[in-house]
């Protein structure tokens, strides 16, 4: 299939939180009518209105794969294998699967299948509830470059995507997917320093959020190294050259490198694999 042909048929499996996330985002940029969506959730959360659209929801996987063209796969790591083997009657190599499972490869995913299905692994973040997120996309032995336009088309509604290697993925759970958490924590330290400076917390939050929204801004616009728009800030004997002076005293450069490896590390530990 192709982001070209008819409207797509989509079973969401696990309609969570990041599911529920993609759910509204499909049906709010008309990418899925609500109808073509067939969601499954754990028994105790029927009945909850899902997304716009009321997307109506089940606990049966079998009857949502069994309408749909595409399956998205949305459970915890522990749990994919086994939805693999419960659904794996309902697919053949016309319907495709997109993981979003963290620290489940490819290998796994079509070992669990036992046939030739096409499997894609996506690692989308939580900035995309507000439409800012970014995917990393690769694929698996039997995917198609169609099949990777079908979920850049899809991950795109909630942000940018990139198509990678599979043996990227770890170093980009620990970048982009962790990364939210990192720059949350600094986010919440420069308003803290703008409290201690006198301004209202509520103002030293916008003022941190917008600051930090707004440099990343020029940073994707201009390509720029960011060296390069550091030093367009920093001037001679100024206010900002005391500040980075204290941010380097203090270890910050190397504390977040230390932070993203740390987190990339666990996720190649956390990695799902078939038992030898």
């Amino acid at each position: 299939m192709s982001p070209s042909s008819s409207p797509v048929r989509l079973a969401v499996l696990g309609a969570g939180r990041m599911g529920g996330i993609l759910i509204e985002a499909f049906v709010k940029q008309k990418l899925v009518p609500p109808k073509n969506i067939f969601a499954t959730v754990h028994p105790a959360e029927l009945g909850k209105e899902l997304a716009k659209g009321a997307v109506k929801t089940s606990v049966d996987n079998r009857a949502a794969v069994r309408k749909a063209d595409v399956v998205l796969i949305s459970v915890k790591p522990q749990t994919v294998g086994a939805v693999l083997e419960e659904i794996a009657p309902e697919l053949d190599e016309h319907k495709l699967v997109i993981s979003v499972a963290a620290s489940v490869d490819t290998e796994y995913m079509e070992t669990r299948l036992k046939k030739k299905v096409p499997v894609i692994r996506a690692m989308p973040n939580t900035p995309s509830m507000v439409g800012e997120g970014i995917t990393a996309i690769t694929k698996g032995r039997f995917a198609s470059q169609k099949d990777v336009e079908t979920a850049q088309h899809l991950f795109g509604a909630v942000g940018k995507t990139v198509v990678v290697d599979e043996k990227n993925m770890d170093a980009i759970t620990g970048l982009s997917a962790s990364g939210p958490a990192f720059i949350y924590i600094i986010l919440e330290s420069l308003a803290e320093g703008g409290v201690k400076a006198g301004l209202s917390r509520e103002l030293a939050t916008l003022l941190a959020a917008q600051t930090a929204l707004g440099a990343a801004k020029v940073a994707i616009e201009t390509g720029d190294h960011p060296a390069l728009l550091k030093d367009m800030v920093t001037t001679p004997g100024g206010c900002t050259i005391d500040g980075i002076l204290e941010l380097e005293e203090g270890g910050l450069r190397v504390t977040l490198i230390k932070a993203v490896m740390k987190a990339a590390i666990r996720a190649k530990e956390l990695l799902v694999r078939d038992a030898k």
